[in-house]
């Protein structure tokens, strides 16, 4: 059956391009990014709107979340209930805004990273400056009404904000191949900054942060990189970074705590358990020995983690190890990124102020010209009612005499009298005159005659002389551009009075923190490890103490250093360093960690052949023998780097190392003992000393199938014994003979 219709040919890419572009367009204007002009994604210019169409005013009860969200899911924002929900929640606290724009009653969620309860249980109201700021003036004209999803309802394309809010309130959101992250400024300082810029457009962004000193933290903090801030405003990216308040406070004994009571805006939520994790970490691993203890007792009066001190710590160290090893100082990348005129733009500080005031001339000339016309429309009005009020009989006449309101109508605006009885042929004439406007009209027959009363009359005239003076001064706002930006300063600084308050970070240059890490005081331990791999170190005491139970239950147990390091080297011929530092210094019976956690070795890929101390390697010759019998000393200095694995021998393919060794005084010979049972002893004089990249030389020969099974280093009079075919084998029966032998069978 043949398809009718046309069939259009186009190429694939074509299509996958065009419609990423759409998808990537839509999630940028639609979705992630903020407008300049009122500072919001749609979702939270969606959700205030609903709001004010509910009624939930600040004076008025609260209402379930649940009802706001389902509303404006259903009406306005059809994307899931969960991102209106967030966006509700993140306006209402008060730790991630500069200035919350939403009332919350419940639990809105805590600067600890608790989540907020279920939409089901929490209730919220506009708050009165979301009214005032955002909402006042959409019934005056303001901005542009479009259609909903659906075209059912209509909403506003942007609110008539009339503050910074970009500024003051910040935005974080990732769109596709873009993201928007701007820091939340002091309302006071922003309302400031933006009447110095009406005053002088030309104005600088070195002038300009005169009034805003930089990003104002609901957290507080300290902005400790004041240097950068003339750079990232005028480009509208940068890094900031951002301090925790530390205060010293002294305790019964002496000490003295550290006290964190502001934290850096970057760990509002899970940070601060990620913070006491940290610093754990850092008393763990021995980075400090000063830090006792951490508690956190923060509370609905502010943060307060308590750092405990031994006394007579040193108080600022500590403070610089916490700057640079954990998140009590970090960054905060700004790219100032919103929707201009249409399209993503990133905007210095400048840049931001001139889109803003630019919205308000624009906000103010439609409100203003929106007031004009109805107050000319009043005037046409209260002309026409003061008019009749005059002729007030003949109009009546004109009333009593009409068949119909449109007769009636007709003779008021034009002075038609066909089909309407007078009393007299005056009164006709005289209605003839009259030239009302059709509002006019409608207003005199609209009017009840309790109007005519003298105070009544008096009254009106005194609204008409209200309504000229108001209608002097629009015409005067819309006309001149000085006594506009009189008006548009006014409303800002009644914003300003009711709603600013003081500053909370502190914005400052400060040194880099460093850190200097303490010598350790040099002692003697014991490194042990257990045959499944788990490591640690204990006192010499302890040692001595149990020194049978020690090396029955540990695998390695070799003395070292406490700043030194362990050396493990691997059969396929790696070598891997660990810090004893790095080591827990436990109890007889702790288990320790695995030594795969404290370094790079792998033991799901690599076994061990041998452990030993680095300051016993590095003094020392080292005898390396292979599964193919290749044999070399190497000088340990060459093992002295500081790479944490290096290759510590070169192997055949196919090859392993068997034995890594460090041969003392008495042992003088060596003795190999191949698989297939052969032996072949020699003196240790033998072998030369290669470098760690080399083969080596061969021990001893043997057949392709047969490999090296063990080695035993001796001495010429070793009355060792070795088990061999179910019977001891003296090892002494071995006859002494030369390197590169095939050996003798036993």
């Amino acid at each position: 059956m043949a398809i009718e219709g046309n069939i259009i040919s186009t190429e694939f890419s074509e299509i996958m391009q065009k419609s990423y572009i759409d998808y990537a367009m839509s999630v940028i204007i639609a979705r992630a990014l903020p407008d300049i002009r009122d500072g919001l994604k749609p979702v939270q210019r969606r959700t205030l709107y609903d709001m004010r169409e509910l009624g939930l005013r600040s004076d008025r009860p609260y209402r379930k979340c649940a009802r706001i969200v389902g509303d404006t899911m259903g009406k306005y924002h059809p994307h899931g209930d969960s991102s209106i929900y967030d966006a509700l929640v993140v306006m209402a606290q008060d730790f991630k805004k500069g200035r919350i724009l939403v009332d919350g009653h419940g639990n809105f969620g805590s600067i600890e990273g608790d989540g907020a309860a279920a939409m089901r249980y929490t209730e919220a109201k506009l708050e009165k400056f979301t009214e005032e700021a955002f909402l006042s003036d959409l019934d005056q004209n303001t901005v542009d009404f479009i259609p909903n999803f659906d075209e059912t309802e209509r909403e506003p394309e942007v609110l008539p904000v009339k503050v910074p809010n970009f500024l003051i309130n910040g935005s974080e959101g990732i769109a596709v191949g873009m993201a928007t992250s701007s820091p939340p400024h002091n309302i006071g300082e922003v309302i400031e900054a933006e009447k110095a810029y009406l005053k002088n457009p030309n104005i600088t962004t070195e002038k300009l942060l005169e009034i805003i000193k930089g990003p104002d933290f609901p957290t507080g903090g300290i902005v400790v990189n004041k240097r950068d801030l003339k750079d990232i405003y005028e480009t509208g990216v940068g890094k900031i970074r951002i301090r925790g308040k530390v205060v010293e406070e002294s305790t019964k004994g002496g000490k003295t705590n550290l006290v964190v009571t502001e934290i850096p805006y970057t760990m509002v939520g899970s940070g601060i358990m990620k913070f006491m994790s940290d610093v754990a970490g850092l008393v763990e691993s021995r980075k400090t020995s000063d830090i006792t203890d951490i508690s956190n007792q923060s509370s609905k009066e502010g943060i307060r983690i308590v750092i405990e001190c031994r006394k007579n710590a040193d108080l600022e160290n500590i403070k610089n190890l916490l700057y640079t090893k954990t998140k009590l100082e970090d960054t905060f990348g700004v790219n100032m990124l919103a929707v201009s005129e249409g399209r993503p733009e990133t905007m210095g500080l400048k840049a931001i102020l001139s889109a803003h005031s630019g919205f308000l001339y624009e906000i103010n000339t439609r409100k203003y010209t929106s007031l004009l016309n109805k107050e000319l429309e009043r005037k046409e009005i209260q002309e026409g009612l003061i008019r009749a009020a005059d002729c007030i009989d003949l109009i009546i006449a004109i009333i009593r005499g009409s068949k119909k309101r449109e007769q009636a109508v007709a003779c008021l605006t034009d002075g038609v009298t066909d089909g309407i009885k007078f009393k007299s042929e005056r009164d006709r004439k005289d209605a003839a005159s009259l030239h009302f406007t059709l509002n006019q009209a409608n207003a005199i027959l609209d009017m009840r005659l309790v109007r005519l009363i003298g105070l009544e009359i008096e009254a009106l005239n005194k609204e008409h002389e209200e309504t000229l003076k108001a209608i002097e001064r629009y015409e005067d706002l819309l006309k001149n551009p000085d006594s506009m930006r009189k008006v548009i300063m006014s409303d800002l600084d009644k914003f300003k009075k009711s709603y600013a308050v003081e500053r909370k970070t502190q914005i400052e240059d400060a040194a880099a923190a460093v850190f200097v890490e303490k010598p350790e005081e040099e002692m003697d331990v014991y490194f042990v490890m257990d045959r499944f791999g788990y490591a640690r170190t204990i006192d010499t005491q302890t040692y001595e103490r149990n020194t049978e139970a020690v090396l029955t239950d540990n695998k390695y147990c070799i003395k070292v250093k406490n700043t030194g390091k362990i050396l493990v080297f691997t059969e396929d011929g790696t070598m891997f360093s660990v810090k004893i530092k790095d080591l827990p210094l436990t109890k007889l019976r702790d288990k320790g960690v695995p030594i795969d956690n404290v370094s790079l070795y792998d033991s799901t890929k690599n076994r061990i052949v041998e452990v030993r101390s680095a300051a016993e390697v590095y003094s020392s010759k080292l005898l390396f023998v292979s599964k193919m019998a290749m044999m070399k000393f190497v000088d340990g200095a060459e093992f002295d780097v500081q790479k944490r694995s290096i290759a510590a021998t070169k192997l055949s393919p196919g090859d392993e190392l068997t034995l890594v060794c460090v041969p003392d005084e008495r042992e003088r010979q060596v003795l190999l003992q191949s698989k297939d049972g052969y032996f072949l002893r020699f003196s240790l004089e033998e072998i030369p000393e290669k470098k760690k990249g080399a083969v080596g030389v061969r021990g001893m020969k043997l057949s392709p199938e047969d490999s090296i099974e063990a080695v035993y280093l001796m001495n010429f009079a070793d009355e060792r014994t070795i088990e061999r075919g179910g019977s001891q084998m003296p090892l002494t029966d071995i006859k002494t003979s030369h390197r590169d032998g095939k050996g003798t069978k036993a």
